[in-house]
């Protein structure tokens, strides 16, 4: 398959595209340390800039298929335009009826480890800004070991997205 440029920014392009009013530095002083006691939770917001992305369309040239595949790597940054981290993932296309749908496996490279996040997008292929949405936290490495919560995305210019992250431990 040849890669084409995407018509629209996919869930991958979200962190895709994770964003920028609490900075990581200052959502670590606040929770120090990995915490693993169930309960506790932690609010990290960042902003992502999309820096790469490729579509790999199944009908190259043609209108959105089941199967489309978009492979995407976003920079992440605190709020005082600061990068703390990147994005990487791939989103597949599952429906391309009633707006489309993406299943999309992201990982958050930030400071003290990583993050393993899962999903499903909606909206995917309706004209304009790409949709909202909310992801799991799946896992994660460091201080994000047995990390759980969700991850929601918000569009807040042309290839840049806010990411609010709520980890639970």
């Amino acid at each position: 398959m040849r890669p084409i440029r995407a018509v629209c920014l996919g869930t991958a392009t979200a962190l895709v595209t994770l964003l920028a009013c609490t900075p990581v530095a200052a959502a670590a002083a606040a929770d120090p340390g990995p915490a693993h006691g169930k309960g506790k939770e932690r609010v990290i917001t960042l902003t992502g800039r999309l820096a790469e992305q490729t579509r790999f369309p199944v009908n190259p040239g043609g209108a959105a298929a089941q199967g489309d595949r978009t492979v995407f790597r976003s920079n992440l940054f605190d709020e005082a335009g600061n990068q703390v981290g990147e994005t990487g993932g791939t989103c597949t296309t599952t429906r391309v009826d009633n707006g489309g749908a993406e299943e999309c496996v992201v990982t958050y490279t930030l400071p003290g480890g990583q993050l393993s996040v899962q999903g499903m997008v909606f909206g995917n292929l309706v004209p304009g800004p790409p949709p909202s949405f909310d992801n799991g936290i799946t896992g994660g490495t460091g201080e994000f070991d047995r990390a759980r919560g969700s991850v929601h995305a918000d569009t807040i210019a042309p290839g840049t997205r806010r990411f609010t992250i709520h980890l639970k431990h």
